[in-house]
């Protein structure tokens, strides 16, 4: 029996999903992909006669249902999501299904929004004496969080920090962001709405002032945050290309 293909389809711009992505989409028979999600470019790499299934109408047992008859029709399947399956992507709960059905599953990752976005900004989450911890969270809406992982003690850190899904709560995530002192009014932060997508929309602005910001922009989704002081202008140096600094590759040396 053949496997269902979980295949991340990055967070927008077409050519951003991965070659071996790209490779099973050209092969499928069916697609079951998340259409309020996934840019319908994508869906350009799909053969002539590929069925097309469009999960932001199906409930999860629909899904499933799909999933299955196809695979026990012999036929390529693929189930695609948006971004990379393995953040928020809520593809634990269809595996799981899958397997106890016997059938089995691979997944090909892709492209996050909070890497896309961070590409956009040309920033780098991990600098040199500023952070080198990266926090992938949300606030708690309809889908709660674990007490240990409220916001406000995951910001306790300071961290470089991406928070998903949270974009319509902006009062209450300003709030939450600043509870714990990790944060200040004054650290950066940013707004990137479809990330890499022809669209995107990227706006710097600080804590103290994300609330504001969020209103004025009219964004209350499709949008990532970014927090945290890697978004600034100071930062060490790496260690890796001081000329000082000896590697298993190269000799430091003081001498230009």
């Amino acid at each position: 029996m053949k496997a269902v293909h979980f295949v991340g389809a990055g967070c927008g711009a077409p050519d951003l999903i991965t070659v071996r992505g790209m490779r099973l989409l050209q092969k499928a028979d069916v697609i079951v992909y998340a259409g309020s999600l996934v840019n319908p470019e994508i869906l350009s790499w799909a053969p002539s006669g590929c069925e097309l299934y469009d999960s932001a109408f199906l409930h999860l047992d629909q899904v499933i249902e799909i999933l299955e008859r196809s695979v026990k029709q012999g036929k390529n399947t693929v189930r695609l999501h948006t971004g990379d399956p393995s953040v928020y992507g809520a593809v634990r709960e269809q595996i799981d299904r899958l397997k106890e059905m016997g059938i089995e599953s691979d997944i090909c990752p892709g492209v996050s929004s909070f890497q896309g976005a961070a590409a956009s900004l040309r920033r780098e989450y991990t600098l040199p004496g500023v952070s080198q911890t990266v926090i992938l969270t949300r606030l708690e809406g309809k889908t709660p969080v674990p007490e240990r992982e409220k916001l406000r003690l995951l910001a306790a850190h300071g961290a470089s920090m991406a928070v998903f899904l949270s974009a319509s709560m902006a009062e209450r995530l300003q709030k939450e962001l600043l509870a714990s002192g990790g944060y200040d009014a004054e650290t950066p932060c940013a707004v990137v709405y479809k990330a890499t997508w022809p669209e995107e929309k990227k706006i710097l602005t600080t804590v103290g002032n994300l609330a504001q910001t969020l209103k004025e922009s009219g964004i209350r989704k499709t949008a990532i945050i970014l927090v945290g002081r890697f978004l600034g202008e100071k930062y060490e140096l790496s260690k890796l290309y001081d000329r000082t600094f000896s590697t298993e590759f190269r000799k430091g040396t003081d001498s230009f």
